[in-house]
């Protein structure tokens, strides 16, 4: 069983967001085309649904900006524009998307005190989402991410995959994701093979890879 995991396509992080991700929305056409070639037998989808105070927004740190280093619950945190708040256009699926061919949505960051990049658990590793348990219960042997941000909530979401799920192969899927920073792309690449993460293309999906 092979599962297409689509990480945080939503407005917020494509052009016009609130924290737009370069070239974001370039990945559309190419995630509509893996939903569409019919190579997975279940395609998740997470997004960002945060509450409007939430702890990583600049905004709740009187007298900080976006992208500065801060605090929340005593642990280093980077302060982010509000973004992907709860139930505004900002938090919605880019309207490009083929959201017809999503089998489940897996909503994260709704705790206020703690952030969540990845859609398995938050950054304390302490409150899990379920996607795991759901995963493991699809018998899933093939797990492909790919999606925004590739430095942060792809990253994350890829190392929590190869440890909570052993038994699945887990892919990156490079040209199907962007990231914020170059730099932090390259690294971010580097960590996720190094930890066993097998980094492709949309291309070898095509092929029956």
């Amino acid at each position: 069983m092979k599962c297409l995991l689509l990480i945080d396509i939503q407005n917020g992080f494509c052009s016009g967001g609130n924290l737009a991700v370069p070239n974001g929305e370039d990945i559309v056409p190419i995630a509509n085309r893996l939903i569409a070639e019919g190579k997975y037998d279940l395609v998740v989808a997470s997004k960002d649904w945060h509450p409007a105070d939430h702890g990583s927004f600049a905004s709740q740190h009187p007298g900080r900006m976006p992208f500065e280093m801060g605090t929340l619950k005593g642990a280093p945190q980077m302060l982010w524009p509000d973004h992907c708040v709860q139930g505004t256009p900002d938090a919605e699926f880019h309207p490009g998307l083929n959201v017809a061919g999503i089998d489940h949505v897996q909503r994260k960051g709704e705790n206020r005190e703690v952030d969540s990049y990845s859609a398995f658990r938050d950054n304390e590793q302490s409150a899990l989402t379920g996607l795991s348990n759901y995963l493991k219960r699809a018998g899933i042997g093939t797990l492909d991410i790919c999606g925004l941000a590739t430095d942060y909530c792809v990253k994350a979401s890829a190392l929590d995959a190869k440890e909570m799920l052993p038994a699945v192969s887990v892919r990156f899927i490079a040209d199907a994701s962007r990231g914020i920073d170059a730099a932090g792309v390259e690294a971010a690449m580097k960590e996720m093979a190094a930890a066993g993460v097998r980094i492709i293309t949309s291309k070898d999906v095509f092929a029956g890879e």
